[in-house]
C-alpha cells in the first residue's frame, strides 16, 4: 500500500530545522512567522490560523500553544505539502523519501517536487542523483548561500536515499531549530550556530566573550542583552530561531542601508543629469525617500538600537 502520510519521525525531522518559536517573530527577510515555520504566505498555514482566529501574525504579540503548533503541524504537513508531494511522487516511495521530500516541500513549496529537478529525477527513478542533487542545491537566499540551509539540504538528502534521520548534524552540530542553553563546561568542539550568533552580536554592540561556539555566562548574557532590548523577542537568554533570525535581519539592516545609500547617490545623480535638474534638489529628494523606505523596513531594528541605547528593556 503506498505511503501517503508524514511519519512522526518525519515531523519531529521538520521541527528540529524549523524550530518551534510560540511568539511571533520576524524572518531575516522581514516576513512574520511563529512556531514551526508558519506564515500568512502558504494558505495551508492561513487556513489553520483561521481555526484559531487569527487574521495576521503580529511580531512579539501574536502567540500559540504547543498543542496548537503540534496542530498545525501535522494538519500543515499531511493534508498540503505531503499531500503534493503524493501526487508528484511515485507510488513505490518509501516512508523516509516521503518524509524527506516533505521537509523540503515544507520549506521550498511543493514546487521542489512537482517542477524542480529534485522531483523530476525522483519521478524517473533517478534516485542517487536526485539525492545528491538535494544534496547541493536549493540553499540559496537572494544569491547568498545560507550556512542553516545547506546543513538542511545535505540532511534531507540523506533521508531520502539512506533512510538516516538523525542526519549529519551528529557530526556538524544540532540544526538551527534546536534550541542552545547556556552550559557550564565549554563543549570540545564548538557549536557552529553558536559561533554564529556571537560573531551577529560582536558585530552589533554586545561582547559574548571568546567567539569559540560556548554557550557559557557571558555569551548568554550579551544574548539576553539583545533579547530585552528588542521589540519581538522572549526574554530568556535561549539561543533559538527567533534571536537568529533577528539577529541576521540587523546584519541585514545594515548592509542594505550601505548598499541603499549607494544606488541612491547614483541613481540621483543620474536622474539630474538627464533632467538637467539641479543634482542637490534630486539627490536630497532621494536621499529622504531612502531613509523613510529603511526607517519603514526595519523599524524593529531602529527600535532596538534605540532601546540598547537608551537602556530600554522590552517584556515580551
Amino acid at each position: 500500500m503506498p505511503i501517503t502520510t508524514v511519519s512522526s519521525r518525519g515531523r519531529a525531522f521538520v521541527r528540529l530545522h524549523e524550530g518551534n518559536p510560540l511568539t511571533a517573530y520576524l524572518d531575516p527577510t522581514g516576513t512574520p512567522t511563529i512556531g514551526t515555520g508558519f506564515t500568512m504566505r502558504s494558505p495551508y498555514c492561513r487556513a489553520e490560523f483561521a481555526k484559531l482566529g487569527i487574521k495576521k501574525l503580529v511580531p512579539g504579540k501574536t502567540k500559540i500553544t504547543a498543542e496548537q503548533s503540534d496542530q498545525i503541524l501535522r494538519t500543515v504537513i499531511d493534508n498540503g505539502y505531503g499531500k503534493e508531494v503524493v501526487a508528484h511522487s511515485p507510488e513505490n516511495r518509501t516512508q523516509y523519501q516521503m518524509d524527506a521530500a516533505a521537509s523540503a516541500a515544507f520549506n521550498l513549496g511543493g514546487r521542489v517536487v512537482s517542477k524542480w529537478r529534485f522531483g523530476k529525477l525522483w519521478r524517473t527513478g533517478r534516485l542517487k542523483e536526485a539525492a545528491d542533487y538535494l544534496a547541493s542545491h536549493y540553499n540559496t537566499s537572494k544569491g547568498r548561500k545560507l550556512t542553516g540551509l545547506v546543513r538542511r539540504r545535505k540532511e534531507e538528502a540523506l533521508l531520502f536515499e539512506k533512510g538516516i534521520y538523525t542526519g549529519v548534524y551528529t557530526v556538524t552540530g544540532a540544526p538551527e531549530g534546536v534550541p542552545r542553553a547556556e552550559t557550564d563546561t565549554a563543549p570540545s568542539t564548538g557549536d557552529p550556530v553558536v559561533r554564529e550568533v556571537q560573531e551577529m552580536l560582536k558585530k552589533r554592540g554586545f561582547d559574548p566573550g571568546a567567539i569559540d561556539g560556548w554557550l557559557g555566562k557571558k555569551t548568554k548574557a550579551a544574548v539576553l542583552a539583545y533579547q530585552t532590548a528588542h521589540p519581538h523577542l522572549v526574554n530568556d537568554g535561549i539561543i533559538g530561531p527567533a534571536t537568529i533570525a533577528q539577529l541576521r535581519r540587523d546584519m541585514k539592516a545594515l548592509k542594505d542601508a550601505a548598499a541603499k545609500s549607494g544606488l541612491s547617490a547614483a541613481a540621483s545623480g543620474a536622474a539630474a543629469w538627464t533632467a538637467g535638474l539641479p543634482v542637490g534638489w534630486i539627490v536630497v529628494g532621494v536621499i529622504v525617500f531612502a531613509a523613510l523606505w529603511f526607517a519603514w523596513r526595519y523599524r524593529d531594528v531602529i527600535a532596538r538600537r534605540i532601546n540598547t541605547l537608551t537602556g530600554h528593556e522590552v517584556d515580551v
